[in-house]
């Protein structure tokens, strides 16, 4: 069995316990496989727990998780050092950054500053405290839930912590059909005590490397790159997409294209999942937002203006 092989069949595993959620699956999957970290904006309830914890059993990762409160401090991520008395010496304690997979739920619930904690770790994959820089294991991923904007408690997280996010997901309510199968399994146990280990954390390196071998056109590069810049001059959006949105879009087409099963980049890898790679990383003009217009719409409607490139085969 091949590695696209058994990436598929775990895709099929994860489809028995997230029911209804094929293409959000898809996505999140495809994010893994390209080194990046997930934001799942929604209502608690949707199974955002659910998803993290059957991920990190599928592709055997350590996972910690983190219920992000206003009295949450930097040190319970990042690590602190305590003096030991019988060592004579102070000994550095690991923080719950330490792990393959990090879920920090409600992630806006805590202050700007715990916030602010995670910046390094999430781009550098490093730890720095006490002026001693550690490194994270591999791979190292952080899936964040965050409660809808307005909810009571919740603190906005600044664009720079948005902009590490390779992806941006919603899993939204299941159809009426799954909901009854959930309310049939309520005295079977956790969905995910069945989940066993399909991908070690040594093939997914391995798989990781093989999608940053998927090939792009100049013309895809192109492409992309003016999609991105086409939100710096949209009268709709007020803050564009920053350079790191380039970057998380080229990353996240290789992904797309891999689990197809092909070798080169498309347009529709890049323009089908536009909006999941950049949605999160602009901000809509007031007028924008007065007009009752969503990211979505406004997104879309630059894929549309945006000419896809026509590849030939030679």
């Amino acid at each position: 069995m091949n590695n696209q092989e058994k990436i598929w069949r775990l895709m099929e595993k994860l489809n028995t316990v997230i029911l209804g959620k094929e293409n959000l699956i898809m996505s999140v999957v495809a994010a893994f496989l390209a080194d990046g970290h997930i934001l799942l904006e929604d209502i608690p309830g949707v199974g955002k727990t659910t998803l993290a914890t059957a991920l990190s059993k599928v592709f055997a990762l350590k996972n910690n998780r983190v219920q992000f409160t206003p009295d949450v401090l930097p040190s319970d991520l990042t690590g602190f050092s305590i003096y030991q008395k019988d060592q004579d010496r102070f000994v550095f304690q690991e923080g719950a950054v330490f792990c393959d997979l990090l879920l920090a739920d409600e992630i806006n619930r805590t202050s700007p500053k715990t916030q602010s904690a995670l910046l390094e770790v999430m781009e550098e994959k490093q730890v720095t405290v006490d002026g001693e820089t550690r490194k994270l294991p591999q791979p190292f991923f952080v899936i964040a839930t965050q409660n809808p904007q307005g909810t009571v408690g919740t603190q906005l997280l600044p664009p720079a912590q948005m902009d590490r996010f390779l992806v941006s997901l919603s899993m939204g309510y299941p159809s009426e059909a799954d909901e009854i199968i959930l309310a049939k399994q309520v005295a079977n146990g956790r969905r995910t005590d069945s989940l066993r280990n399909l991908v070690t954390k040594d093939e997914l390196l391995e798989i990781q490397a093989e999608v940053n071998q998927i090939y792009i056109h100049d013309a895809i590069y192109q492409y992309l790159v003016k999609l991105v810049r086409e939100t710096r001059q949209s009268n709709e959006i007020e803050i564009g997409a920053s350079p790191r949105g380039v970057l998380a879009l080229v990353k996240y087409a290789r992904a797309m294209a891999w689990l197809k099963g092909n070798q080169f980049v498309q347009p529709a890898d890049v323009a089908d999942y536009f909006e999941a790679a950049i949605a999160h990383r602009i901000v809509l003009s007031p007028k924008a937002q007065a007009d009752g217009l969503t990211k979505k719409a406004v997104l879309q409607k630059i894929v549309a203006q945006v000419d896809k490139p026509v590849l030939r085969r030679i």
